[in-house]
């Protein structure tokens, strides 16, 4: 049996259809086709059965996905032991956040790219959470506080924050003190998240309210400067508003825990080693340059 024909089969059964498999894999649909024929007629039994919606794995199929991505996994770990001083190729897929992404972790990725001639890097930026399986990522980039999920995560640096609003609206409005007077404010949120603050050692959450929300970071701080509310936004963000003195800090004596910067892939027992270089080469970034994400540095300020 083909390997590539084995391996779109996985692909299938964990994108669950035919169009998202052939995103992932950068392939037409009518090869992915081909190629799922291929292995259901050698086997001679259906793997998959095809809907409106896409595909579902039968019985068969279930317990031959677990096999075949195994052997899918151990085919990948050997074609990449016999590569030439650790160079990888293929293709690597990968979702960041608009707000940070150009500025802070393209550059990691364009160095992974020029010391591995072999990999294709596709990057899509946007600060929606994309369906890693469905629209076919190797990975994503997250930043902020994690919510639940069934997706693998690892952690390759802290993001720092602080609550902020303009002098004009704390003029208008006054400013919060304590985590339960937020409520009465105008709060800038992407969507309806929970805030953290710290409260001594202890960690308390609070559901704020608001009129103004938009998915990207750099538009809540245009809103915050212009007086629309207060927000939560990372220093990397804000740093520029500060020392212009459009945005201020408020609350300071509860500030917010550290937030992270994250790689996220799909379930799985070994991750892809393009995507443990990429996490390791973040990790290093945090480490070696730490003003580039306001960490230790002085003023906060975002270095490049």
């Amino acid at each position: 049996m083909d390997i590539e024909d084995l391996q779109t089969f996985v692909a299938v059964a964990d994108a669950g259809g035919v169009s998202a498999a052939a995103r992932r894999l950068g392939v037409s649909k009518s090869i992915v086709s081909r190629r799922l024929f291929r292995v259901e007629a050698e086997l001679g039994v259906q793997l998959l059965a095809r809907t409106t919606r896409g595909a579902a794995l039968t019985e068969a199929g279930s317990t031959f996905r677990d096999h075949a991505a195994r052997a899918s996994a151990e085919i990948d770990t050997a074609r990449e032991t016999i590569l030439p001083s650790g160079e990888l190729r293929g293709r690597l897929r990968v979702a960041m956040p608009l707000s940070f992404g150009p500025t802070h972790f393209s550059p990691v990725l364009a160095d992974m790219a020029q010391r591995h001639p072999q990999l294709h890097v596709h990057t899509s930026y946007s600060d929606r959470f994309v369906d890693l399986i469905a629209e076919g990522f190797d990975c994503a980039i997250r930043v902020g506080y994690l919510q639940d999920s069934n997706l693998i995560a690892k952690r390759v640096g802290p993001i720092y924050g602080k609550l902020v609003a303009s002098p004009d609206y704390i003029d208008a409005h006054g400013s919060p003190e304590t985590v339960e007077q937020i409520v009465n404010h105008q709060a800038l949120m992407q969507g309806t998240e929970a805030w953290q603050f710290m409260d001594g050692d202890r960690i308390v959450s609070v559901q704020p309210q608001g009129r103004f929300k938009a998915d990207n970071a750099m538009a809540l701080a245009a809103a915050a400067a212009a007086g629309l509310g207060i927000a939560w936004l990372p220093d990397c963000i804000t740093y520029e508003y500060l020392s212009s003195g459009a945005l201020v800090p408020i609350m300071t004596r509860y500030p917010p825990p550290a937030a992270g910067a994250y790689v996220i892939r799909p379930p799985g027992q070994h991750p892809a080693r393009k995507v443990r270089v990429l996490t390791d080469m973040l990790i290093r970034s945090f480490e070696m340059n730490p003003r580039r994400w306001g960490i230790a540095a002085e003023n906060g300020q975002c270095g490049t």
